[in-house]
């Protein structure tokens, strides 16, 4: 136990609390860092003359609140969305918030908590668990196969035995970086109406980088399905922390019940309109990581890793072990820090995740996955 959850646990924190450590990466100063799935380039420089130039303009009414409803934002949002999902999206159909996170908190607030319960199906993104923690709701871990993909009968009947609130479906899945087909999504929404009307979240934060399309379309005609989307990713603003949702409008509705007053600054808001001003140059960027993350899966497989398909900007890889067994991932993870690399240890047994660089940040994660397949291999002969 850490000192700062000892020190927690001395509060009369809440029971589901209790012994939890916050979500994080480490952030080591070590010359190539590939641990945190952020963009790896920068924002162009007209891109940031833009953002000045918009945040100017919104200083100048800083004594004033910002737009509580986001309209501008809502409407830039929407039609990035119609242009490259593959389904019209209304102003109506969009809500903001500071970050994805923000977004699945706001929808567990408004259809979770106290009495209710929400399903993931894990290993997938740790945050979903935890805001549910924290928003009061229960947590339900459901099943996924050996090779992570998710089993349509198999988490249909998870669904029916627990009967959740809420399902979350993580597309392409973090950390595993496999996408779930539509008809599976279709399957699990099926099943969680007909046991009690459930929200489904789908979780699109690295849909950009797919091999596949957006599930936008299944939005038409199912009320109790969310796509929940981010701009940290695919536009290479992490630090800006704006995530957006579409669902029917009803829903928007609904989670303005429990937003806070104002929640989106006038800042926050300038900035993502100047960085939608420049979708198609930012969309550039993720072609190339697309190619260096397909560069990862085959360089990897070819060194002798085993590799899970990955359609995010991340891949899971671990060294296979006789007997089918997963190898202990740590050692790996010391072996790739000793030499300047930075990758994630997510908990997954066997498995280590790294994110997409810049070719010249890929090559050294290579160089340094190679040698130590090497010495495993010459340890284990």
């Amino acid at each position: 136990m850490s000192e700062s959850t000892s020190r927690i646990d001395a509060l009369p924190i809440r029971a589901e609390l209790r012994g939890k450590s916050p979500y994080g990466a480490p952030q080591l100063d070590v010359p190539v860092r590939l641990n945190t799935n952020e963009n790896p380039y920068p924002l162009p420089e007209p891109l940031v003359e833009r953002i000045a130039e918009r945040v100017r303009e919104a200083a100048r009414g800083l004594n004033r609140y910002p737009d509580r409803d986001a309209v501008e934002l809502r409407t830039r949002l929407a039609a990035y969305l119609s242009r490259t999902g593959g389904h019209p999206v209304a102003p109506e159909n969009v809500w903001a918030a500071n970050g994805s996170n923000e977004v699945i908190q706001q929808l567990l607030q408004a259809f979770g908590g106290p009495g209710r319960t929400a399903l993931g199906f894990e290993p997938s993104y740790s945050m979903h668990g935890l805001i549910a923690r924290g928003t009061g709701t229960g947590w339900i871990s459901g099943p996924r196969a050996g090779d992570f993909t998710l089993d349509p009968e198999s988490a249909a009947r998870t669904i029916a035995e627990n009967r959740p609130d809420v399902v979350f479906v993580t597309t392409p899945n973090n950390p595993t970086g496999n996408a779930v087909p539509a008809e599976t999504v279709l399957a699990l929404y099926e099943a969680a109406q007909s046991v009690k009307p459930s929200m489904v979240i789908v979780d699109e934060a690295y849909v950009e980088f797919s091999h596949g399309d957006s599930l936008l379309p299944l939005l038409a005609g199912r009320p109790h399905l969310v796509i929940s989307r981010t701009m940290s990713k695919a536009f290479g603003a992490a630090g800006l922390r704006l995530g957006y949702l579409a669902a029917d409008p009803a829903v928007v509705d609904a989670v303005q019940l429990v937003r806070l007053p104002y929640h989106l600054s006038a800042i926050t808001q300038a900035t993502a309109l100047a960085a939608l001003e420049h979708t198609d140059t930012l969309l550039g960027y993720v072609e190339q990581l697309k190619a260096e993350r397909d560069r990862l899966v085959t360089e990897l497989r070819a060194a002798g890793y085993e590799v899970t398909a990955s359609d995010a900007n991340f891949v899971q890889f671990g060294i296979p072990a006789p007997g089918g067994e997963p190898r202990e991932a740590h050692a790996l993870w010391e072996g790739f820090l000793a030499r300047g690399v930075l990758v994630r240890d997510n908990g997954v047994p066997g498995r280590l995740r790294v994110s997409a660089g810049t070719p010249t940040e890929n090559d050294a994660f290579l160089d340094a996955a190679r040698a130590l397949i090497k010495e495993d291999e010459a340890g284990t002969a």
